[in-house]
């Protein structure tokens, strides 16, 4: 097999040819992994072949060792595992020997795929010789320009991919020098300086002890620093992207090179290549970031603040804030048009906002004249930037600071949604948004709302980009009314026309700007949120039939090609999230009868929705019946025969786990409206949840629901659960035990184990409430692994608040359930004295439910 000629049909114009030659490829790859990877590498490594099969050979090969998705890339990993060592050493080999190719592409594509192989090897303590090899590159005498420059790309790669844990601390050391030295003047290749520099970036995460020492730490930043200002635009920009990561990693290591670092950045704010200045902008919102998770952390907290915590920003401040006020008038023509925009002005407003954050009232003093010197004047770069300067400051500073001077600017924004600039109005409609989002109060926006009101519906009307901004201000103006505690709401007169406003921008037909349609409706599920329903129930029921139509009319769309399919599946989703808000919001109250008149109707809607197949719908049709089956209670069971279908195609979706989890979710909604009516469909719904926790390739996330989820079968089928428990059980001990095996050090793992905890709290919380009774006895041989289980839980301080409610109202429901057969339990297991205890400190829900829990324990102790 000529695997070259094979290589070059693989990218062939002609159809027939290309996917004979793909076939091919797949065919070698499953009857001989090892020698299909070997002659990739082969083919990768040899001068003498065309580019683009060596191109190909080198993607394939990285495909062959990795994937995004967790389940696929260690299916891969385990493949090259069992690949025979002398053929890997071989196609390792044969990697390393091309970091020295003269075809650029190849060495490129070898030095990724050589940090491929070390993710996997370097972990199992295999190929411990690559940093050496890697650094013999470096130092060998008659090593060229090209060879180092892949070799340190492969460095930067090799520390991208693999954690400081895995090197030794001389490894470490050794790659740093390599990496700085390549960064210096004296290296005349700016190709090898650039990957030195790119490769630092790489390397920074295992330089801690590097930057403890600080002599090492010195060399480092001089070396960092003096790149900063090299001839080449690339460099400069690669150097201040590693001062921007060392501002994230070493901030307490930065106080004696501020200087420094302030006059680079100033410069080139100033004066360089907007690459180059975005980066420097870029340290300052990075240095901000650091410091306000400082001051997070102090809050309430004397000790310590001052040592760690050396306020750049609040020193820097005089000259830091005119620096950015500057680059605000830096815009770019029709910059308001494009989504994915990115310059000097944007990046210094962001900045500016982070500042503001971090230093408070501060910054009003210093940025309220740049302002007022600007906003009048006939130039549309002055006024726009005065007006981003104002909405930028608008968080952080106190609201005695702030609430006189929005009172006072309130009626000249309102009046500047008439600019002739249509950047004016965009950046004004959002610091409108600004300004009910941060500072809504009756006193500010009250008075003014008539005003408020007339110019926001009119500016609905214009230009997509502009009314997309009035729609998000619009949305957060209705947001502020949410905890208005009166029986009538302000904001009723107005509900009509903003609701037709609403609609008509959704509705538009200049707009291919789809982020419009989205916002409108997000804004009108605001309003329908904070309505007040016995005075707008009538509005809300015609709102409800307006959607429905609105619904109905998607799937009449001319399909043509898989644009139109996303764009109906993108309205169908807006329209059934609106369709939930509603439901919602009218089932909660006494226009429930509303809900009931249109169930029938609704479901028709829903099932049709699903019809049309589309992951994203299915999730927003999936919430609206929770949210219908919530409504419309035992009713709901009539819609079971045809939804369970689509309902069991939702808990087997593991591709897309978003669905899988909200349609574990819808099954608890179900649950809780039908009660034992949900009995006939329960041995498929647990056989399904009973599979997904067993199958390896779900996504981790999905399974706390499912747990809880077995919570609320059992609650709604009570005893009826008895025939499930010897399969739910030993599910439920198993994450338990898998409790005990997560990295603790892992903030998201230990995110992930409180979510299980909680998981598995509510599931036994269910089954006990479910079997009270007469089986109540059932529930006996699982209670010394429950109470080993929360006790182990209870010892455990990376707990958060709602695990610990969870748990309390268990020991709670296990003293209820069992009565008198709970006695010798808890009387062995004493550590909840200490644990109702401890809850005594806590909010007032924990309290509750710790003081009903104790209640329940005395009495089955006294009995």
């Amino acid at each position: 097999m000529d695997i070259t000629q094979i290589l070059l049909a693989a990218q062939s114009p002609d159809a027939n040819l290309r996917t004979a030659a793909e076939s091919n490829l797949t065919q070698f790859q499953e009857q001989n992994l090892p020698n299909f990877l070997l002659s990739l590498s082969v083919e990768l490594s040899n001068d003498e072949k065309p580019p683009e099969s060596r191109r190909l050979a080198g993607i394939i090969l990285k495909n062959s060792l990795d994937a995004k998705d967790s389940a696929k890339r260690e299916l891969l990993t385990q493949q090259w595992v069992s690949v025979d060592p002398s053929i890997k050493l071989k196609i390792k080999e044969s990697l390393l020997v091309t970091l020295g190719s003269s075809v650029h592409d190849a060495r490129h594509t070898s030095s990724q795929v050589i940090a491929k192989v070390a993710s996997i090897e370097i972990p199992r303590r295999e190929w411990q010789d690559l940093i050496a090899k890697l650094l013999g590159n470096m130092t060998s005498p008659g090593a060229s320009a090209p060879l180092k420059q892949a070799t340190l790309e492969a460095l930067g790669y090799v520390c991208e991919e693999i954690s400081p844990q895995h090197l030794e601390q001389d490894q470490v050391n050794a790659v740093l020098t390599a990496v700085v030295q390549g960064m210096n003047q004296t290296e005349l290749s700016p190709e090898v300086r650039l990957a030195a520099a790119k490769a630092l970036y790489n390397a920074l995460d295992f330089a801690e002890s590097n930057f403890a020492n600080e002599m090492e730490r010195e060399y480092i930043m001089k070396m960092v620093c003096g790149t900063a200002v090299s001839k080449e635009v690339e460099i400069r920009q690669a150097a201040f992207e590693c001062l921007v990561a060392i501002a994230s990693i070493y901030y307490s290591h930065l106080d004696p090179h501020m200087q420094t670092i302030f006059n680079l950045t100033a410069n080139a704010v100033k004066g360089d290549e907007e690459s180059v200045a975005l980066q420097a902008v870029e340290f300052w919102s990075a240095i901000c970031d650091e410091e306000i998770a400082l001051q997070d952390e102090y809050e309430g907290s004397d000790d310590g603040n001052s040592t760690i915590h050396f306020r750049f920003i609040e020193k820097a401040l005089p000259s830091l804030v005119p620096m950015l006020l500057e680059t605000l008038l830096k815009q770019e023509e029709d910059q308001d048009q494009d989504d994915n925009v990115w310059n000097i002005s944007m990046s210094g407003g962001t900045c500016l906002g982070l500042i503001a954050r971090t230093v408070g009232d501060a910054i009003v003093p210093l940025v309220m004249p740049f302002v007022e010197a600007n906003i009048t004047k006939p130039d549309w770069h002055c006024r726009e930037a005065a007006t981003f300067a104002f909405g930028s400051i608008l968080e952080g500073p106190s609201v005695e600071k702030l609430a006189p001077l929005v009172q006072a600017g309130l009626d000249f924004l309102l009046n500047t949604m008439n600019d002739s600039n249509s950047q004016v109005k965009d950046t004004t409609a959002w610091t409108l948004g600004r300004i009910f989002e941060l500072l809504h109060s009756p006193v500010i926006i009250n008075s003014k709302l008539p005003r408020i009101m007339a110019v926001l519906l009119e500016s609905s009307k214009d230009v997509p980009n502009v009314a997309e901004k009035v729609c998000g201000a619009i949305y957060f103006l209705a947001q502020g009314y949410e905890y208005v505690d009166s029986m009538s709401s302000v904001l009723t007169p107005y509900l009509p026309n903003v609701i037709a406003a609403l609609l008509n921008a959704a509705d538009r037909a200049d707009t291919t700007h789809s982020r419009l349609r989205a916002s409108a409706y997000e804004a009108l599920n605001e309003i329908v949120r904070v309505s007040n329903i016995p005075e707008t129930s009538g509005i809300i029921g015609q709102l409800l039939q307006e959607i429905m139509r609105r619904l109905n009319l998607t799937f009449d769309l001319h399909i043509l090609s898989s644009g139109d399919k996303e764009k109906q599946s993108d309205l169908q989703a807006l329209l059934c999230g609106v369709l939930q808000v509603i439901i919602q919001k009218l089932s909660s109250t006494d226009a429930k009868s509303i809900i009931a008149q249109t169930a029938d109707q609704l479901m028709v809607l829903f099932l049709r929705v699903f019809a049309c197949h589309s992951s994203t719908v299915h999730e927003e049709a999936m919430l609206a019946i929770g949210a219908l089956a919530y409504a419309t209670g035992p009713d709901f069971v009539k819609y079971m025969p045809n939804f369970f279908t689509y309902l069991e195609a939702g808990l087997q979706n593991y591709e897309e786990y978003q669905v899988c989890s909200i349609s574990v979710g819808v099954v608890g909604d179900i649950c809780r409206a039908l009660e034992d009516k949900i009995l006939p469909f329960c041995d498929q719904i647990m056989t399904v949840l009973l599979k997904d926790l067993s199958n390896s390739m779900l996504n981790r996330s999905v399974k706390p629901p499912i747990f809880s989820c077995f919570g609320d079968i059992a609650l709604a089928i009570g005893e009826n659960f008895e025939k499930y428990l010897p399969y739910a059980m030993p599910m439920l001990q198993g994450a338990a035990e898998l409790l005990g095996t997560l990295d603790q050090s892992d903030d998201d793992m230990v995110d992930y184990g409180n979510q299980l905890r909680r998981g598995i709290f509510e599931a036994y919380s269910g089954m006990l409430q479910g079997i009270k009774g007469p089986k109540a006895q059932l529930m006996i041989p699982y209670t010394t692994h429950l109470l080993q289980f929360t006790e182990a839980v209870f010892r455990d301080r990376s707990r958060d608040e709602s695990v610990t409610k969870a748990a309390v109202a268990v020991l709670g429901d296990l003293a209820d359930t069992l009565g008198a057969s709970s006695k010798d339990l808890f009387q062995t297991h004493l550590f909840h004295v200490e644990f109702l205890r401890e809850c005594l400190d806590m909010d007032e829900e924990v309290r509750d439910t710790a003081s009903w829990a104790q209640g329940m324990i005395n009495q089955a102790v006294v009995s």
